[in-house]
């Protein structure tokens, strides 16, 4: 079998219609490139379909159960919030893309959480008790002790209507953001940042675009995480804090720290030496391809049309382009922008989490409305007891 193989080859040994193919894809579950000899047309990995159709001609038990319970090992759980389509993300059916040219964060927020009212980041009159005082420290530690702080003192989601939690939950990512080092204030959420790190309107302006392509991005593992704290009535800090947690990983929110690792290497001994290194010995780029958008990702496309990256770092991920084909994505983008505005070191992850706060949150209220905790099943395959011991 090729290596590589057309869609209508595919659907055909799945016995799919196309549709179905690119769900496929989305989920990542079929790798995709595009045709090299007509750029209209995308080749799919063989292996990937293969392994599809064997899974397939085998059946599977539980697949009804798994959408509906969490038993079995895909899980899948309804939302409205966010989706990919045609290698695009979507919030509430609109661009993400095309929100960032000129939506605030506060704007999307209120998409998202369907709120009634306009939603305000600057905290006036929801000041919480783990609030940092002025003159304190700001960063990734100050934020995870504000939020530890809220999530043990907060109440259950239960019985509150929806404009009281929503009003705890600008208060919270207020909070949070100020404690990442957004200054205190009435202004936009990515003003606030821009002078918190002293930087100009313009760069004001990336700070937003970034920021709102990076506040949702469908069923990842941190909204995943928030949503199983929800389905139990947690408090909508701990929520957070369990979603935040969990984005706060080197495969997750905190994979541009990979990269400006990378880049720092990239800076030091040069983009070729390093370039040489890591393809020699099959080591993966950080900040380079996403299963999700094979043909490059497009959050990263919007950031990086704003400013050019340092010379050296244009170059590096041009050449790996050129060498690989993997376009960079948010992670490299992130980075990037950090070394050309020269922001903070963790500045980053800081925006990533701030932004992401918001989808997080979205996906706890989201998950209010469904009245089942979300307890998946685990497979046994320790051990097995003797049914006959005595008990």
């Amino acid at each position: 079998m090729a290596s590589w193989i057309s869609m209508a080859e595919a659907c055909s040994l799945l016995a799919v219609r196309p549709q179905t193919l690119y769900a496929y894809v989305s989920r990542g579950k079929l790798e995709v490139m595009t045709d090299p000899s007509d750029t209209r047309r995308s080749l799919y990995r063989a292996e990937d379909v293969a392994n599809l159709a064997r899974r397939k001609q085998a059946g599977r038990k539980h697949e009804t159960l798994a959408a509906n319970t969490l038993f079995g090992s895909e899980p899948s759980i309804p939302t409205a919030l966010s989706t990919f389509m045609r290698q695009r993300l979507y919030y509430r059916g609109q661009d993400a893309i095309a929100l960032a040219r000129t939506a605030t964060v506060e704007e999307v927020a209120q998409l998202l959480w369907a709120s009634e009212q306009p939603v305000d980041f600057s905290c006036a009159g929801h000041a919480g008790k783990g609030r940092s005082a002025p003159g304190e420290s700001t960063g990734r530690v100050a934020a995870f002790m504000l939020l530890g702080s809220l999530a043990a003192t907060g109440h259950s989601t239960r019985g509150r209507m929806t404009r009281v939690l929503h009003n705890e939950c600008q208060s919270l990512v207020g909070q949070l953001a100020e404690a990442f080092g957004a200054k205190p204030g009435t202004a936009p959420l990515h003003q606030r940042f821009a002078q918190g790190w002293k930087q100009s309107a313009r760069v004001a302006e990336h700070l937003r675009t970034a920021m709102v392509v990076l506040m949702d991005h469908e069923l990842t593992s941190s909204a995943f995480a928030a949503r199983i704290a929800a389905s139990n009535a947690a408090s909508l800090p701990a929520c957070l804090l369990t979603g935040l947690t969990t984005l706060a990983a080197p495969l997750h929110g905190d994979a541009s720290g990979r990269v400006q690792a990378l880049f720092s290497e990239v800076e030091r001994v040069g983009e070729d030496q390093v370039i040489a290194h890591y393809l020699s010995s099959g080591l993966p780029l950080a900040g380079f391809g996403h299963h999700l958008y094979p043909d490059g990702d497009p959050r990263a496309a919007a950031l990086l049309e704003l400013f050019e990256p340092p010379q050296v770092i244009a170059r590096f991920i041009r050449k790996v382009t050129e060498l690989t084909g993997q376009q960079p994505n948010i992670d490299a983008a992130l980075a990037a922008m950090v070394a050309h505005h020269r922001l903070p070191a963790d500045a980053a992850f800081c925006l990533f989490a701030t932004a992401r706060s918001v989808g997080l949150l979205a996906h706890s209220l989201e998950q209010l409305s469904e009245s089942q905790v979300i307890r998946p099943r685990g497979r046994y395959v320790g051990v097995m007891p003797d049914a006959t011991a005595d008990t």
